[in-house]
Formats: C-alpha cells, sequence, structure tokens
C-alpha cells in the first residue's frame, strides 16, 4: 500500500486506553473470589505482557490457566466501563483514516474483551486481533500490510521490527522514553496527541517520494 494512505497499527492497553483502573478492579476481584493475595497495583504498573504472565506471579502453575479464565469472566464487568482513553486517542485514529489509510488494534489482550473497549469508547478501528505479544504481532502487522506499529511497551519495538514495520514508542506505559529509545523505537513520542503532526510529515515525506527513513529520525 502506497506510503500516501497508510495502515497504522496500534496496542491498545496505555497506548489507546487507560486501562490500569479497570485491570486493577478486575485483578482485586480476582483476588476477593480465589482468596489468593494479589498485588494490584505492581500488577498494573507492568501492562503489556499477556495475562498468563502476570497471573503467575501470583497463582502456582497448576492453578494459573483457571485463575486466567475467571479474570477474563470478570473482565466485561470491572474492567471495561472504568477504563478510558488516553490523550489523543481518537485523534490519532483520525488522523489515520483522514490520510486515507487503515487502523489495526493488534493486542496481547483477550479479543472479545478488547473488542468490548473499542466499542463503549467509540474508537473506530478497521480491524482488530488479539492475544499477540512481541514478535508474535509481527504475524497480523504483516497479514494487514502495516508500514507503522505504535505502542508503549518493548515488546511492541520487537513486534514493528520483526514485521518491518516503523515502531512508533509513546511513553504512556510501563517504558519511559529513554527505554524505548535505547531499545530501538524508530520514533518516540510523549503520548498520541503529538501523534497527528508526525503522521502528517511521514505521509507527506513518502508521498513526495522521499527517504523513509527521515520519518524515523523525528
Amino acid at each position: 500500500m502506497a506510503a500516501h494512505s497508510p495502515t497504522v497499527g496500534f496496542d491498545l492497553d496505555m497506548t489507546l486506553i487507560d486501562s490500569r483502573p479497570g485491570i486493577k478492579a478486575a485483578y482485586q476481584e480476582l483476588s476477593a473470589r480465589t482468596g489468593t493475595v494479589i498485588d494490584a497495583d505492581l500488577a498494573v504498573s507492568r501492562l503489556g505482557p499477556p495475562l498468563a504472565e502476570e497471573i503467575r506471579h501470583w497463582f502456582p502453575e497448576e492453578q494459573a490457566a483457571q485463575a486466567a479464565d475467571l479474570f477474563r469472566e470478570l473482565y466485561p464487568e470491572y474492567a471495561v466501563a472504568a477504563s478510558p482513553a488516553l490523550p489523543g486517542a481518537r485523534e490519532a485514529l483520525d488522523a489515520v483514516h483522514a490520510a486515507g489509510g487503515r487502523v489495526i488494534v493488534v493486542s496481547a489482550k483477550y479479543e472479545p474483551n478488547a473488542k468490548l473497549h473499542l466499542e463503549h469508547l467509540g474508537l473506530d478501528v478497521d480491524a482488530l486481533v488479539g492475544s499477540l505479544w512481541a514478535a508474535g504481532k509481527a504475524e497480523a502487522l504483516r497479514k494487514h500490510e502495516a508500514q507503522v506499529y505504535v505502542g508503549d511497551h518493548i515488546g511492541d519495538i520487537v513486534g514493528a521490527h520483526t514485521a518491518g514495520a516503523l515502531s512508533v514508542a509513546v511513553a504512556t506505559g510501563p517504558c519511559d522514553a529513554t527505554e524505548l529509545r535505547n531499545t530501538g523505537a524508530d520514533v518516540v513520542l510523549g503520548d498520541l496527541t503529538e501523534f497527528p503532526s508526525w503522521l502528517g510529515r511521514y505521509v507527506a515525506e513518502g508521498a513526495d517520494g522521499g527517504d523513509a527513513a527521515a520519518a524515523r529520525r523525528r
């Protein structure tokens, strides 16, 4: 697809939405239901990797799968309404569509629950793929021919580069700008409010036949 009509992938948690309050509430309810002590504040401070990874910090291996299933069942009631869109999220998606492009969300989150967030917030996306993490995200990015992938975690940088896409990182999640830059993000933004202007430059340079690498240096 031409650079002037880009396909842009976005992560969900801490990129498009602040899921910390919702996920915290879901973990607190999981703790109450199972009698297992869970430090929900600690859990939400390291969002990004798949649920199964976090669950194993709190439950023994033989209980982990059942606990993860219960968490997913509790999630719609406790996590969705409590999780707002992050600043600039709507405008970022609108900017891609205004450029004639497509928006895909690629997340490690259980896809039905990710869909509930998008529907609740009215975020307009063209495709959603869940349950993919780090290099695994490249599967969906390649399938949808994404040229850019936007995320908040070093795992998102790995996913973008594995797919041959430009990695745009936002410092709104557990990884700060320095860590994102040092891990190899091509572009580091403070948050998504900076994305539309960056996208405008990226699209203009691509449409003018410029080297897309120039966008990496901005």
